[in-house]
């Protein structure tokens, strides 16, 4: 009897509903939440089931996570309906839910996906509140993300460390760079820059991040929080003169900043009052981000140096937490491969017990790092898809390359390989390469026909042969390159007559522009109600007119040549109608705004001060972004900046060019960079309202921008 009623009340357990499930499923699908059921049913793998439980779904899984990676299964591969990333794009379910026909049972084939960059803290989610907290944790949980990053609110907790050591408060703010800086001044790159932080960011920081973890984990999530990796500010060295305190390698023009060495015994009390201080405020589940020398060379590049200095990190976070794990980018192990030998690498890695580092491989759609170093030397590690540096805005993400690639590293890695993620810098463009790669490891082998057939379907809303072929042209021949550092259209880089102006504005792609132009008119003649329908018209049509104006740019340097002044004031007018397209354009999807990105700066602001400030950082980030070397790093295309910045500082280069034509005489080179800098620093400076919202209707403006390419393709 016993023993049938404890079976009894298993059953009865595990049918019931498991509450964070079905909070998410209310928050993402409002009513329609109660066409679901969530059952969890414990296993050792993470999986998931759909089924069909007479008028309801039902979704059953070992954690919540896993029901939530069943939920989103579902919605895409059944229902055809997508959740966005961003809160700002809706979720569109169709009237009717369809009934699952046959049911599905996925197994995940790795423990751990990770997801997050320091830099996404910077270049996608400074400005962030809660309302676009809550939209992206759903994301990742529904995406079965389980270790984020979760780098939010550490300065207040560096406030209180760096105080209790003997700085006034004053002196801590103004060692925090600006808000939008915060990831780079975290990795140890620059300090102070745009600074001091006010304090009402710290204690809005602070409460956020709270939310922020406590919904991770209710959602079965491991967040990652940091840890003390060395760097300490200047003032530290004067407070303790005896304390083993040295300048790194300064760091893209910036000053060098201090590290500590971890033999110094002041090296883990400060960790001990770190982890003690954050615990204390957001929990802990030990597991912690450290990362050293990111880009820089350490003090010292003998083997013996760098295996003392990991021995000691590690030894510091387990003294000051004895479950602890160290989690590491091994992005700097590619960036300064020439550097990082196999006998410093190796010295380095394993002067760390076995399972207690983990390496998350960085950057595999470009290099491969745990194929050349023996798997990491037996340490945990995690394969990295980056595919987004600096949010910039190009077609960009191969998918049959990463699936080559991951189907490789699942067939062969040992059992070191512990989890597949992405280090994306932002989020911007091209979804479907990230959420393809996180769906992966649930997908018994590879199918990306297969895969974008079905997201063809959620961005139309329905079944449709030619958009599913549209879309297969567009990821076999279109979205063709792997993202790189400084990849940007013409019209995002500084002006030149030939080339391109700074290096971090490369506009390079592979593709052929006539069959992208293909796509897009096909996509037009098309009509959905779907906000992703109108996000793929709006990335589409604006990346073929960006790449358009490189060939008006070359016309226009031929004219100058030539000194054609009538072609040239013709070649200005036409260059003028593009940036205006593209603006135009990109001001009817909230996601392409560079007033929404302001307009969230602005608003963490409780003075015209403060507002002003953050709108400094913002505009700052996106633009010059910070020392002598930087220019242009984060550029994109978003209505506001083309009209407003990018087409500002062309225009400088076609007066200069117009002027030197009619008058007869030499461009003035000097003058016109003296200008241009000094566009540049004074547009950082304004405060000029851009529109925060969408204006105009995308396929309404669209087919009125395919009537002037048409009209400039039959000249």
């Amino acid at each position: 009897m016993k023993k049938f009623a404890l079976l009894a009340a298993l059953f009865a357990a595990t049918l019931l509903q498991a509450a964070p499930a079905d909070g998410l499923a209310r928050r993402i699908l409002g009513r329609k939440a109660a066409r679901f059921e969530f059952v969890e049913a414990p296993a050792d793998k993470d999986y998931f089931q759909v089924e069909q439980a007479g008028r309801r779904i039902r979704i059953t899984g070992n954690n919540v996570n896993s029901q939530a990676m069943g939920l989103n299964w579902y919605l895409k591969h059944v229902a055809h309906v997508h959740v966005s990333w961003f809160e700002d794009q809706p979720v569109q379910l169709p009237w009717r839910l369809p009934r699952v026909k046959e049911t599905v049972r996925r197994e995940a084939r790795v423990d751990d996906r990770f997801f997050l960059n320091y830099c996404t803290y910077g270049y996608t989610m400074p400005w962030w509140g809660w309302k676009q907290w809550e939209r992206f944790i759903d994301w990742m949980a529904m995406n079965g993300v389980t270790m984020p990053l979760a780098i939010t609110g550490q300065e207040a907790v560096w406030r209180e460390v760096w105080k209790e050591f003997g700085m006034t408060d004053e002196e801590v703010r103004a060692y925090f760079s600006g808000p939008a800086h915060l990831p780079w001044h975290r990795m140890a790159n620059l300090d102070g820059f745009q600074g001091p932080l006010p304090v009402s960011w710290l204690e809005g920081q602070k409460a956020l991040q709270g939310r922020i973890v406590a919904r991770e984990r209710e959602l079965g999530m491991t967040p990652v929080l940091p840890g003390f990796a060395g760097h300490v500010p200047g003032r530290i060295a004067e407070l303790f003169p005896e304390a083993d305190i040295k300048n790194l390698s300064a760091w893209c023009g910036f000053e060098p900043t201090f590290f500590l060495n971890s033999e110094d015994p002041l090296f883990p009390k400060i960790q001990k009052s770190f982890l003690e201080k954050q615990e204390a405020l957001y929990g802990t589940d030990h597991i912690y981000g450290v990362d050293p020398f990111n880009e820089m060379d350490p003090p010292s590049w003998e083997p013996e140096y760098l295996k003392t200095v990991s021995e000691h990190i590690y030894a510091s976070l387990e003294a000051a937490d004895p479950d602890a794990r160290w989690l590491q980018m091994s992005w700097v192990f590619w960036y300064k491969r020439k550097n990082w030998t196999q006998e410093r690498l190796n010295a380095y890695l394993t002067a760390v017990p076995q399972d207690k580092l983990v390496l998350l491989d960085y950057f595999c759609e470009k290099a491969e790092v745990w194929r050349t170093c023996d798997g990491f030397y037996g340490q945990p590690y995690i394969w990295c898809y980056l595919g987004n540096f600096g949010g910039n805005t190009t077609l960009v993400g191969n998918l049959h390359k990463m699936e080559e690639l991951l189907s490789g590293t699942l067939a062969e890695a040992g059992d070191n390989l512990t989890g597949v993620g992405s280090t994306l810098e932002s989020f911007d463009v091209s979804p479907q390469i990230f959420e393809y790669l996180l769906e992966r490891p649930w997908m018994p082998e590879g199918d990306v026909d297969g895969w974008t057939r079905d997201w063809a379907r959620l961005r139309y809303g329905k079944a449709d042969a030619d958009v599913e072929k549209t879309w297969k042209t567009l990821v076999d021949s279109i979205y063709h390159d792997s993202a790189y550092y400084g990849l940007g259209s013409q019209v995002n880089a500084r002006p030149t007559f030939e080339g391109h102006g700074t290096y971090y504005t490369k506009p390079d792609y592979s593709y052929d522009r006539d069959l992208l132009l293909a796509c897009c008119k096909e996509l037009l003649r098309h009509k959905s109600g779907r906000d992703a329908y109108d996000y793929d018209l709006v990335n589409f049509y604006s990346q073929w007119l960006a790449n358009y104006f490189w060939e008006v740019r070359d016309e226009f340097t031929a004219a100058y040549k030539a000194k054609d002044l009538p072609k040239m004031e013709a070649l200005v007018d036409k260059s003028h109608q593009i940036f205006a397209d593209i603006d135009d354009l990109l001001g009817t999807h909230p996601d392409f705004l560079l007033g929404k990105w302001i307009a969230d700066a602005r608003a963490l602001g409780v003075d015209e001060a403060e507002k002003a400030y953050y709108e400094r950082n913002a505009r700052t980030l996106l633009t010059i972004w910070g020392g002598p070397i930087l220019n242009d790093y984060a550029n994109r295309l978003w209505n506001g900046l083309v009209r407003g910045y990018y087409q500002g500082r062309w225009d400088i280069l076609f007066n200069e060019a117009l002027a030197s034509v009619r008058e007869d005489r030499p461009f003035n080179e000097e003058g016109f960079e003296t200008d241009l800098k000094a566009f540049e620093e004074g547009w950082n400076q304004r405060t000029d309202v851009y529109p925060s919202r969408p204006v105009g209707k995308t396929r309404r403006v669209a087919r009125r921008i395919q009537k002037d390419i048409d009209a400039w393709l039959a000249d």
